[in-house]
């Protein structure tokens, strides 16, 4: 899903696993005045025909996305939990893909199985998401759901996440678990421009689906320190 594509300053956003493109609905109304933002559906999730193998995988096809149909760089990427780590994982891969990147709520070095216990609740979603959620969770297929839970917990950063070179910001939620906070710290560490910032009375995923005018601002203010 796209939007604003008239606009050559391109952000791709990658949503979290079992949510679809409207994870970054309200944020992508927001940027399109002035950017082209590419919301691509993950593999195995309601909207993609493709079954949900690896991270990895996931990885090469957004690379191989903005090598075919973006001049192989954009200008930022951002992801959310699941989306966040494919995110690291593209990161890792090609080191200068994108100039800046937000990682929010992800799983770094961390083997936990939270999100085998997703739940609409538990995400504390806004209610006004809920048909959108409802439907697309439906949509996906236990053979997809078992695949990208699994990759969920196991994912471990690659080594070469050390050279990347975009600047890259990543936000977690003060009421998430400590484990999902420690997985931002080893983040923060493992990449040398990176700033970490704990999000007040925030749980896992709040930032970018209930409050897109704050996750706007500090699009923008990272975007505008070039």
């Amino acid at each position: 899903v796209e939007y604003g594509k008239e606009n050559s300053d391109v952000i791709i956003l990658l949503h979290g696993g079992g949510l679809s493109w409207w994870n970054y609905k309200e944020v992508a109304e927001r940027l399109q005045t002035d950017y082209h933002v590419v919301l691509p559906i993950l593999d195995g999730h309601a909207g993609c025909d493709k079954q949900f193998t690896t991270i990895e995988n996931n990885a090469l096809d957004i690379i191989e996305f903005v090598n075919s149909k973006l001049g192989g760089s954009v200008l930022m990427m951002g992801g959310l939990s699941l989306g966040g780590q494919i995110l690291l994982e593209i990161l890792s891969q090609r080191k200068d893909i994108c100039k800046y990147a937000i990682v929010e709520s992800c799983y770094g070095l961390i083997k936990y199985k939270w999100f085998s216990k997703l739940q609409f609740k538990s995400l504390r979603i806004k209610s006004n998401l809920f048909d959108e959620y409802y439907k697309d969770t439906c949509a996906i297929r236990k053979s997809d759901m078992i695949a990208f839970l699994q990759e969920n917990s196991v994912y471990s950063l690659k080594d070469g996440i050390g050279e990347c070179e975009a600047t890259v910001q990543i936000y977690v939620g003060e009421k998430e678990k400590q484990s999902m906070k420690k997985s931002a710290k080893i983040i923060h560490e493992k990449l040398q421009d990176s700033f970490i910032q704990v999000l007040p009375n925030m749980y896992h995923g709040e930032f970018s689906i209930n409050h897109a005018d704050d996750y706007v601002r500090k699009l923008l203010e990272i975007v505008k320190r070039r």
